[in-house]
């Protein structure tokens, strides 16, 4: 597969430039290796393209898993504990989750365990590979990628998204890099406040 375009929000691409290039070319190189052409193998039943052979999104995942595993690329997980008390949250949001749960029940309050996961982290960089549904995007820049960052666990976040192109030969609701590029700017220049670099392939 190929990176046909790239966005920088918050200086994210800058920083690997400066700061992790060996990365950036790890990531760049990953790409480059996983074969879209051998992950299209879906079999539509989707009425408007019945039988057309499509990319399958769990084989292209598989791919970029095995390659991003073999250079220790690791998932990671930032457990949390949250309440119904909004002062109590704002309270505890940047303290060890072992501290928040004892701070809520403290504060008379019933605290809920929760976590957050990302499929790939290594050297504070963090990557999200999204085939799945339009929702996951927002999910992955807004909660997943922004909660990292204040955890002070990444730097950056990556998220990989298909062309249009590639996307129009997948399943209906997968998302895409130019739809997913247009959200992060209508935000504005600082939102989410977490860098990013968004990254649209095709195979």
């Amino acid at each position: 597969m190929e990176i046909v375009e790239k966005y920088s929000h918050l200086n994210g691409l800058e920083f690997l430039l400066v700061h992790k290039p060996e990365l950036w070319e790890e990531i760049q190189k990953v790409i480059r290796q996983v074969d879209g052409k051998s992950c299209k193998t879906k079999v539509s039943e989707e009425k408007t393209m019945k039988g057309r052979l499509l990319y399958s999104p769990g084989a292209m995942n598989k791919a970029f898993k095995r390659s991003l595993g073999s250079r220790q690329w690791q998932e990671s997980r930032v457990n949390y504990w949250v309440t119904t008390d909004e002062k109590l949250i704002r309270q505890t949001l940047t303290i060890p989750a072992e501290q928040q749960k004892k701070e809520i029940e403290q504060a008379g309050h019933t605290p809920i365990s929760s976590y957050n996961q990302t499929d790939f982290v290594k050297d504070r960089v963090a990557i999200e590979i999204q085939f799945g549904k339009y929702s996951f995007v927002a999910y992955d820049l807004f909660v997943k990628h922004l909660a990292f960052y204040v955890g002070d666990q990444i730097d950056v976040g990556i998220e990989i998204l298909p062309m249009k192109s590639l996307q129009a030969e997948m399943s209906s609701g997968v998302p895409y890099y130019e739809w997913g590029l247009y959200n992060v700017i209508r935000q504005g220049r600082s939102i989410p406040p977490v860098p990013l670099v968004l990254v649209g392939i095709k195979a």
